[in-house]
Formats: structure tokens, C-alpha cells, sequence
């Protein structure tokens, strides 16, 4: 995001916006579906499993790690992908707190 689009926001909601753009791809969300049943992967195997090339799935495999939500380690000549639970768990807590208020309200909504 450019400066002119972050600057009047605090950091927290930057930082949570571009999270939540990072998982806002329905191949990005299979990427993660994938990594919680297998624990680690690396590319070669999500090019089995989605229906996409192996260049789509290296660049959706890019927008998960510089947003944090996958770590990679290089292993031979591959990088092994797993989640960051550290920052899962800080997600899940944003949502909760979200979640949270819309209960605290009790309010009819519109």
C-alpha cells in the first residue's frame, strides 16, 4: 500500500489489513488447507493438489510469507513452507475481538 493510503491509519490496522489481504485469494486459503494437514510442504507438492501452475502457486507461496503467515527453510534445492502459528494465533485473536464486540453490542444491526 502506498503512503497515502496507510499514513492516517494506526499500525495495528495496517499491518491487520494487509494480513487479511494476504489470505483474501481462494488459492491462498487452499495453500494454508494444505499446510495444516501436511504439516510442511514444499511447492512441487501444492502443484499436485491446486489447480495451478507452478509459477501461480510460487507466487501465491510469495504473498503468504512477506505477510508473515508462512515461513519457508531451504532444504537441498526446494524451501519447505510451514505456517507461522505465532501469527495465526495473533489472528485468530484479532478475529475473536472482533467477534467479540459484534456480541457485546447486542443491537439489532441496520
Amino acid at each position: 500500500m502506498g503512503i497515502t493510503k496507510t499514513a492516517g491509519f494506526s499500525e495495528s490496522q495496517n499491518k491487520n489489513a494487509l494480513l487479511f489481504k494476504a489470505l483474501g485469494h481462494p488459492a491462498r486459503i487452499a495453500i494454508i488447507d494444505h499446510i495444516l494437514a501436511v504439516k510442511t510442504c514444499i511447492c512441487n507438492d501444492l502443484v499436485g493438489v491446486l489447480p495451478l501452475s507452478q509459477a501461480t502457486i510460487s507466487q501465491h507461496l510469495r504473498e503468504l510469507k512477506e505477510a508473515g503467515i508462512i515461513q519457508g527453510t531451504i532444504e537441498g534445492n526446494a524451501i519447505c513452507y510451514c505456517l507461522n502459528t505465532e501469527l495465526m494465533l495473533e489472528i485468530k485473536q484479532v478475529i475473536d475481538t472482533y467477534a467479540h464486540l459484534n456480541q457485546a453490542k447486542q443491537a439489532p444491526c441496520c
